[in-house]
């Protein structure tokens, strides 16, 4: 059974959605390329995947390396996400993710991911999910996550205030973002919980979605 938190319905104007963990469970293929890094530089594995999640890959290197130089982790980075694109073996939609996107059609989101678009094309259709005509990639920001300024860029580009938006993530990282936006945050997953979401769902299989006509849209859970 999927647990929420008791919350009421949540109503918006637009919905902006992380991928990774969020509508696409792809920690194999992150385990396995950060795996290989953390051995190549001497880390403890399960100290830097603590810290990669939700952030571009350059990012969470200057946290794991904070005396390397930028260049280094720029370069490293690039390595990354080609390995990652290269690697689909394992990426699944999360639980309801299919349903969920179906229910969104019509109505304003977005797409706002630390991934580049390779990756997050490669990953949605692995896992079987339409992109959304809207995304904000690695490559339409100057900062990762926990910086707000994809999930800002978002509401800009579907024409809404960010308090009128709701987000859904599943990482530190992301939450934070979302919530330096001044946006409502849906917490998906286990990571989710303990940092503080508006709501927290395991999954997607019981949020629902509808047209509220001109309230935007209604969210519930459960």
């Amino acid at each position: 059974m999927t647990a929420t938190t008791a919350a009421p319905a949540l109503t918006a104007r637009a919905v902006l959605l992380d991928m990774d963990g969020t509508l696409v469970n792809s920690d194999a293929v992150v385990e396995r390329c950060w795996r290989r890094w953390s051995e190549k530089h001497g880390l403890d594995f399960d100290e830097v995947i603590h810290v990669v999640h939700g952030r571009q890959g350059y990012a969470s290197m200057a946290v794991l390396l904070p005396e390397r130089p930028m260049e280094e982790n720029l370069a490293e980075n690039r390595e990354m996400l080609a390995a990652e694109t290269a690697d689909m073996e394992g990426v699944v939609p999360v639980p309801g993710a299919p349903a969920f996107m179906a229910s969104l059609v019509g109505l304003p989101h977005a797409l706002v991911t630390s991934a580049d678009v390779p990756l997050s094309t490669g990953r949605m259709a692995a896992a079987g999910l339409a992109l959304p005509e809207v995304r904000v990639t690695a490559e339409s920001v100057g900062a990762s996550k926990p910086d707000p300024e994809g999930f800002l860029k978002g509401a800009a580009e579907l024409g809404f205030d960010p308090a009128d938006c709701v987000v859904f993530e599943d990482s530190e990282a992301g939450i934070l973002a979302g919530r330096a936006a001044g946006m409502r945050v849906v917490g998906v997953g286990p990571r989710a919980a303990r940092f503080g979401p508006t709501v927290h769902v395991d999954d997607l299989t019981r949020v629902r979605v509808a047209d509220a006509g001109d309230q935007g849209l209604r969210l519930t859970f459960g």
